[in-house]
């Protein structure tokens, strides 16, 4: 075993959070280490194709059990980027009822902060990564303080084509802000439109890491240590303090960096993974977990999907995978006739024929599949809602009894949907199909299945406003070890119904700030 020379600072995971953690701390002169699972990726080794791009979206080995098991290989990423190497670049904001949603409606549980807390960390989000959309339209939704320093992207008929449907019933939609530049921002060139953003952008018009907070970070001295697998948080000997991190490199050999300070920032699945196998006599639970809340209260995003034909060509490969339209008017998490949580609409993502239009129909094989996706790929659209699901304590990531290939206990994630995610799920299903059949296509069909799909992993590392109800404040913290902060999806204690990357940026840029303002207390 090798032990490396001390740092101020080891970071586990080149994500958004990582990434972000890195770029706060290097500009405050510390001394940073990135230790990243996969490949330092360069963007010319980037390649449009749905399946090269199957190897960016790899995730380590989970034991899934439960009765609604959540697929995890295109929530996580695998190298530099992290999840964002290859995300959807959707940046909706989290609304202000979702950070009271116990002290609202009885259910879930509050967050320690709320929507103005955070609002100034969007705003700053989006300066610093670039973001394209129309803050006057959200408006009527929640409070914007700063405009989106890009207009929003061009759209395409196969989003266009819901608007008059969604507007003859009341709902106005609005563009979606996207983390894609819609023109050059700050040296990276305007995206092209070419739907490939799901296997990642070579073009930078994509806002990953490598051309926003990882960049910066690496330029002011941070080491990047790629194919390096944490396996655990080491501590002193009071278990007070956290003194480093062990981990195998490439040539699976073990090494240890010493830090005055560590920060998780893995997949909401793997920092759990990595708290509980770091266990010692002073933290016999796992590290941190004397409250046995670590890995509780996970949580997946249900999506309803409804597809449609039109005998026009929609130009559904145009486009990016962030969606063209959004709407947020059916967000009360009362107002479903059935089941409870918020609805967040969304249409206008671009397809490619392996995945998206050939899974479209999973039941057709052979010459039928043939006959339909040479329609399809002309006349094939849909729209999504993205549903919430309420946090439970028996959703949760433990430590299996099977072994990695590193001789430590594998995670298992136990996932299922309580009756009101269910019960939201189909009433989107049924809504969102009236509204695609009020745009005339020649046919319809909700997607299939008795239950619904998992998007997002989000929760098992929660923040709180004290020990008795979370693993960490609302800086990321842990509370049992000062010198060990969080960072991701894991923090969240709900989830709404958009996309996490926006908040993850926002909470990360407000706890790093707040680690980096406070270095001497934290590392002494």
């Amino acid at each position: 075993m090798a032990t490396h020379e001390k740092v101020d600072v080891a970071i586990v995971g080149a994500g958004p959070a990582g990434s972000i953690f890195a770029d706060v701390l290097a500009r405050a002169g510390k001394k940073v280490v990135v230790l990243e699972f996969g490949p330092d990726w360069n963007d010319n080794e980037l390649i449009s194709s749905e399946i090269w791009g199957r190897r960016i979206k790899h995730a380590p080995q989970f034991q899934l059990a439960g009765r609604n098991n959540p697929g995890h290989g295109s929530n996580a990423g695998w190298g530099t980027g992290g999840s964002m190497l290859h995300w959807f670049a959707n940046m909706p904001r989290l609304m202000p009822i979702d950070f009271k949603v116990k002290s609202l409606y009885g259910k879930g549980l509050d967050w320690p902060i709320s929507y103005d807390d955070l609002s100034p960390y969007y705003d700053r989000v989006a300066a610093d990564v670039g973001v394209s959309g129309d803050a006057a339209q959200e408006r009527r939704w929640h409070p914007i303080a700063k405009d989106y320093p890009m207009p929003p992207l061009k759209s395409f008929r196969h989003g266009e084509i819901f608007r008059d449907a969604f507007k003859a019933r009341g709902i106005p939609l609005a563009p979606t802000p996207t983390g894609i530049n819609s023109t050059e921002y700050k040296g990276r060139p305007a995206c092209i439109n070419d739907g490939w953003c799901h296997v990642g952008c070579p073009i930078g018009a994509h806002a990953t890491p490598q051309w926003t907070h990882l960049k910066e970070a690496r330029a002011r001295g941070t080491e990047l240590r790629p194919f390096s697998y944490v396996t655990r948080v080491l501590t002193n000997a009071a278990g007070d303090r956290a003194t480093g991190v062990e981990y195998y490199d490439d040539k699976r050999e073990q090494q240890v960096q010493p830090a005055s300070a560590v920060v998780i920032a893995a997949y909401a699945a793997e920092t759990p993974r990595i708290m509980l196998n770091s266990k010692t006599d002073k933290h016999p639970n796992g590290l941190a977990n004397r409250n046995g809340l670590v890995g509780k209260y996970l949580m997946c995003h249900s999506g309803a999907n409804v597809w449609a034909m039109f005998d026009e060509d929609v130009q559904n490969h145009m486009g990016t995978t962030s969606t063209q339209f959004m709407s947020y008017e059916h967000y009360d998490k009362r107002r479903p006739k059935k089941g409870f949580g918020s609805a967040w609409y969304l249409m206008g993502a671009a397809m490619k024929p392996n995945a998206n239009i050939a899974g479209s129909r999973p039941d057709l094989f052979g010459k039928p599949l043939d006959e339909y996706m040479r329609r399809a790929v002309r006349g094939l659209t849909r729209l999504n809602v993205y549903g919430e699901v309420m946090p439970h304590a028996e959703n949760r990531v433990e430590l299996s009894g099977d072994k990695d290939a590193f001789g430590l206990p594998m995670a298992r994630i136990i996932h299922a949907y309580d009756q009101d995610a269910i019960d939201l799920w189909n009433n989107s299903l049924d809504e969102g199909l009236e509204i695609v059949k009020a745009a005339n296509p020649k046919e319809a069909w909700k997607a299939g299945g008795a239950a619904p799909g998992t998007i997002h992993l989000i929760g098992g590392t929660i923040m709180g406003t004290g020990a008795d109800n979370s693993v960490t404040n609302s800086f990321g913290q842990t509370h049992e070890v000062a010198n060990l902060y969080l960072g991701g999806a894991g923090l969240f204690p709900t989830e709404g119904s958009v996309n996490p990357t926006n908040t993850i940026m926002a909470v990360t840029l407000r706890g790093a700030e707040q680690m980096a303002k406070n270095w001497s207390a934290i590392a002494s």
